[in-house]
């Protein structure tokens, strides 16, 4: 039995078993939001006295003990089946020789192996939870407990079997908080339709902005929706910059009049966000997902329903006080915010007991 230890969280060592996707190192050098995410828990719990393990691919730089898959990890195969399959089976067999008090899988096809271990398996979900993922989910049911990243994405299939909802954090003073923006707003993501460079590069031109735009551009369907949307409308006022590392990420996000995330799809939380506003640079933004969860309309940036709007929100963007962008994000998606959140919901589970906030949708939503 796990004991309380003060108002700040379960503190008494749980032996936590984290499971990674297979695709990049923890943390990632360049793109890599969910690994991002996972190297600011595992820092965080184990700070807070918790027995982490980490199960992934590549090379960790985290305080945890490290047991690879793959190395180095397959990152020019993201998108192909058997490195997910192959590093599902592999982190079972690792699994199977510890003793853990829970699993915590971040991973796509690992979760299929929940139901052969004795010891409770908790799945944090990343991306849809509608159509065939929903399906994969719904046939898991009792065999994990699920924790989404937004209120939007659990609306999205109230029916799964939710523990709570956490949002994705990061620790806040490693991104540099800069007052002074230069003139030009910035794209960052990867370069697929959903995420709307496009729209980003019109709705910058339109307010007469310069704009970059920095990001992932290795996968086939990348380099398709780049050749045929976003490489006809470069030009001096748009300029792509290539993928950024985590320094230089830092640097156009501190600089940036704004960030500019014309999303067109339902995207379950949006890593960016909070770096940039982390770095005090307001977010303009599609009315999308778990948007407005994020950004505080009006006050961290500009949450828009139709993409004409866009262009005058970026240029309000620049009368946005940068302290209340860095405040925001300090105060509801700082990694020790997040950590404390996750050990409340591996205490629950541990223990067999329901999500408190199941039916009202009450958590963490945003204060304006």
């Amino acid at each position: 039995m796990i004991a309380e230890a003060g108002v700040s969280g379960w503190r008494d060592g749980m032996r936590i078993v984290m499971i990674a996707p297979p695709w990049y190192d923890v943390p990632p050098h360049g793109y890599g939001g969910i690994e991002s995410m996972m190297a600011e828990l595992v820092a965080g719990l184990s700070r807070r006295g918790h027995d982490v393990t980490l199960i992934g691919a590549g090379r960790a730089g985290t305080s945890a003990r490290f047991l690879p898959t793959y190395v180095p990890a397959p990152s020019a195969r993201i998108g192909e089946s058997m490195p997910e399959v192959l590093h599902a089976a592999l982190a079972h067999d690792i699994v199977s020789g510890l003793d853990a008090d829970i699993v915590h899988d971040h991973s796509l096809a690992g979760p299929l192996t929940a139901a052969s271990r004795s010891v409770p398996t908790l799945v944090t979900c990343h991306g849809e939870v509608d159509g065939e993922l929903g399906e994969y989910y719904r046939v898991l049911y009792d065999t994990v407990s699920m924790v989404g990243i937004s209120e939007a994405q659990r609306r999205i299939a109230p029916d799964l079997n939710w523990a709570g909802v956490v949002y994705n954090a990061v620790e806040t003073d490693s991104f540099p908080f800069r007052e002074d923006k230069e003139d030009w707003v910035l794209w960052l993501g990867r370069f697929n339709e959903d995420k709307g460079a496009h729209l980003a590069i019109d709705a910058a031109r339109a307010a007469g902005r310069r704009i970059l735009l920095a990001g992932k551009l290795t996968e086939q369907m990348e380099h398709d929706y780049f050749e045929e949307h976003v490489r006809p409308r470069l030009g001096p006022d748009a300029e792509y910059v290539g993928e950024a590392d985590a320094s230089r990420k830092r640097e156009l996000l501190s600089a940036a009049r704004c960030l500019v995330f014309p999303i067109t799809w339902e995207e379950p939380f949006g890593m960016v966000m909070i770096e940039a506003m982390a770095c005090g640079t307001p977010v303009v933004a599609l009315n999308r997902g778990a948007v407005p969860e994020v950004v505080v309309d009006g006050v961290t940036g500009f949450v828009r329903s139709h993409v004409d709007e866009l262009p005058e929100a970026v240029e309000a963007a620049g009368t946005l006080d940068p302290h209340a962008c860095r405040s925001h994000v300090r105060s509801r998606f700082d990694a020790e915010v997040m950590t404390e959140e996750y050990e409340k919901i591996y205490r629950r589970v541990i223990n067999g007991l329901a999500d408190p906030t199941e039916g009202s949708m009450s958590l963490a939503l945003p204060a304006n």
